[in-house]
């Protein structure tokens, strides 16, 4: 995907006015565009880096950094907004000459995809939504833990605790990595402006309203792990009430972090999925 030494710097290219730093894994006929969540110090490597090799091997896959994240740039005078997300993805695609693409979005990604398939239907394909915002619920304590991130180490341990499902995963030497990724420079100066307390309103700020989503006719596959401490199961339920199109799976055993901690299932269901192949039934439970 990449051959600098840090593997979460890709290519570059200027998306709706910003510097946007991208990865890309494979030379499918189908596109799949993957816009990752909003924990402190994530990219789209961070996010993606179990998913793109195996997508790769039968789509065209682009992993962009969202503006105020990771490696793209982070302008002085930027409004961080769903709607920014939204028109920088847009963007992206059309700089790079994509007409339709799949898209896959992690948590706030997801709120960035259902604002993307709502505004420009004609540019989207198949829809997954993982562990998705987008429709108002109240803040979790595990939200607002990671978007009241401190910037210290036990502030990270305490994030990460909220995130998975399996306690191997938590362990002191991701706590390490994900502190250091944080702190990299302007990393944690953007993300601690973007969700300021009371952070109910954020939430608030990253839906679409419901009768827009009514609209949707993509095909959409919505994931969600069970033990998700962060965004709420009920989330993914009331998707899958207002998708007329769209189908719900349920991880048992599993966080918010879906493609971390099941990812050979993930990528399975998602290829599936993109390929056409049979759907599972309205609502799955996946056990390990």
């Amino acid at each position: 995907m990449t051959t600098t030494a840090n593997p979460a710097i890709g290519q570059s290219i200027e998306a709706n006015g910003i510097r946007t730093n991208y990865l890309q894994s494979g030379s499918g006929e189908q596109t799949v565009v993957l816009v990752h969540g909003s924990g402190p110090g994530v990219t789209a490597y961070a996010n993606w880096r179990l998913v793109l090799p195996v997508l790769g091997e039968d789509f065209t896959c682009y992993a962009p950094d969202m503006v105020g994240f990771g490696y793209s740039d982070r302008p002085a005078d930027v409004e961080y907004s769903v709607q920014t997300w939204a028109d920088q993805t847009v963007g992206f695609m059309d700089a790079m000459g994509i007409e339709k693409a799949h898209l896959i979005g992690n948590s706030f990604g997801g709120a960035i995809a259902l604002r993307i398939a709502t505004q420009h239907p004609d540019r989207v394909e198949k829809l997954v939504l993982m562990g998705s915002m987008g429709v108002p619920f109240e803040i979790t304590e595990g939200l607002d833990t990671v978007w009241g991130y401190e910037g210290t180490i036990e502030s990270m341990r305490k994030v990460l605790d909220f995130f998975a499902y399996s306690r191997d995963l938590v362990n002191e030497e991701l706590a390490q990595v994900r502190h250091k990724a944080s702190m990299e420079p302007g990393f944690h100066e953007s993300f601690s402006s973007m969700f300021p307390a009371p952070r109910q309103r954020w939430v608030e700020a990253m839906t679409t309203p419901d009768d827009e989503i009514r609209k949707l006719t993509n095909r959409t596959l919505i994931v969600h792990g069970r033990e998700d401490k962060v965004i709420p199961l009920e989330t993914s339920l009331k998707l899958e009430q207002l998708i007329d199109n769209a189908d719900l799976s349920v991880f048992s055993h599993c966080g918010h972090w879906s493609m971390i901690e099941r990812t050979a299932d993930f990528n399975r269901l998602v290829r599936d999925f993109f390929l056409g192949a049979p759907t599972k039934p309205v609502v799955t439970v996946e056990d390990e």
